[in-house]
């Protein structure tokens, strides 16, 4: 009897690999929109993958995308549905009820796609957020910072990636910070359509950023990790890196896990992965926002090394329905980090010390994503990053110091984008 296939919505290379190293040839099916398909030429990258049996074009943002789909495709029989992007969780999670496999519900997943929405209905539990409203223009940015005097955060309610988020330190910001966010495009990443942008503007709350990362199985969590973030210095919360697990003590470790599983229960979460980001200001955790999806930024390959497990397979596992074999572990017996990596805005001249920095103790991978002649942008989202370093330790100080001095060994030449002398930066 055939292999029944996991549907994949979203193509995601190393998801592709990872779920390679469990399933058989042809037994994975990637959604994914026309638009995308063509821009990011996947139709050859799903060529490719021996695993995938088949990449369906479908504009599967759309309402009623996903009924639409299970009626043109009552046969498929999946064992399992999950989303790899964010903008696909939604879809995902209604495919997944029309056939009849696990999933984090419907529901729950148009709360965790919407921040103004989720908001409101974490904040009903009890759950604290930052003072926060939506805004359709600079002028109701203005009234929300007069009556919340100090820094603001202005940012999409519906988008990904940091994608459109200034923090603003003054009034005067407001008109500049507005023509910016809402002008932003992900460009290969999203149908030519669009859609819909909303703006939400909030209290900067003031303190350490961290992520929870909960696999979940009908509402119980049977793992947990705490992730470190830190962020580029500057209006635009870019994250610079992660540490897993992150070096905090034990009670704030257990409150962060504590308060997400609060969460998903607010939303009521079912099965999946859960993705959730706090704020700690005067040692309490504030909400910033919540996926209901693997996390990006390589955290994922993170726990993996920390914790000695296989977090993809576990959790394509739980979406098909099945049981573990053994319990997931409950703490990290090492510690694993990434640091990324950013010029200044240019002309990339020359790319050097990848050698060096990837030969250094505790360093696992190295990379650089520009060769001479690309240009690279001025940081304004996660997009615009241009490498990054992976680093294995037995704590996390170590962990950090090996990224560090990985990133010190890279040298990337740049020129200003209008004709001018080269500059010397390291990365």
């Amino acid at each position: 009897m055939p292999e029944r296939p996991v549907v994949m919505v979203g193509f995601v290379p190393v998801a592709v690999t990872s779920l390679a190293q469990f399933q058989p040839e042809g037994s994975v099916i990637v959604i994914d929109e026309p638009d995308v398909i063509r821009k990011r030429e996947l139709g050859p990258k799903a060529d490719e993958a021996p695993v995938v049996r088949e990449l369906i074009a479908w504009e599967y943002q759309l309402e009623g995308a996903a009924d639409a789909f299970y009626n043109a495709h009552p046969d498929l029989d999946p064992a399992a549905v999950a989303p790899l992007q964010e903008y696909a969780t939604p879809f995902a999670a209604r495919l997944a009820e029309r056939y009849g496999v696990p999933t984090g519900g419907y529901g729950a997943l148009r709360v965790l796609r919407d921040k103004a929405v989720l908001r409101r209905v974490s904040r009903a539990a009890g759950i604290l957020n930052p003072e926060s409203v939506e805004v359709t223009g600079p002028d109701e940015v203005r009234a929300f910072m007069a009556e919340h005097p100090g820094p603001a955060v202005l940012k999409p309610a519906n988008r990904q990636a940091a994608l459109g988020t200034r923090i603003l330190a003054s009034p005067d910001e407001i008109d500049e910070a507005w023509a910016e966010t809402t002008a932003m495009d992900e460009g290969v990443m999203v149908p030519d359509r669009g859609f819909e942008l909303r703006m939400l503007v909030e209290r900067c709350v003031q303190g350490r950023e961290y992520s929870v990362e909960l696999l979940v199985e009908r509402g119980r969590a049977v793992f947990g990790n705490v992730t470190g973030k830190e962020l580029y210095p500057g209006g635009r919360p870019v994250e610079l890196g992660h540490l897993v697990p992150a070096d905090i003590p034990g009670e704030l470790d257990a409150l962060l896990r504590a308060e997400t599983g609060r969460l998903l229960e607010a939303v009521g979460f079912g099965t999946g992965i859960a993705h959730c980001e706090w704020i700690v200001e005067n040692g309490r955790p504030y909400l910033v926002e919540c996926a209901g999806r693997f996390p990006g930024d390589g955290i994922v390959d993170l726990i993996d090394r920390a914790y000695r497990v296989d977090l993809v397979r576990a959790f394509w596992t739980l979406m098909k329905g099945e049981p573990l074999t053994a319990p997931l572990p409950e703490k990290a017996p090492g510690a694993a980090a990434v640091r990324f990596l950013h010029t200044g805005a240019g002309v990339v001249e020359d790319v050097s010390g990848l050698d060096e920095a990837r030969a250094l103790p505790g360093v696992q991978a190295c990379s650089v994503t520009v060769e001479p002649g690309a240009e690279v942008r001025e940081l304004r989202s996660s997009w615009d990053r241009v490498g990054s370093v992976v680093t294995e330790a037995e704590n996390g100080a170590e962990a950090v110091a090996a990224a560090r001095r990985a990133l010190d060994t890279v040298q990337i030449k740049v020129r200003p984008a209008q004709d001018g002398p080269v500059q010397d930066e390291p990365a």
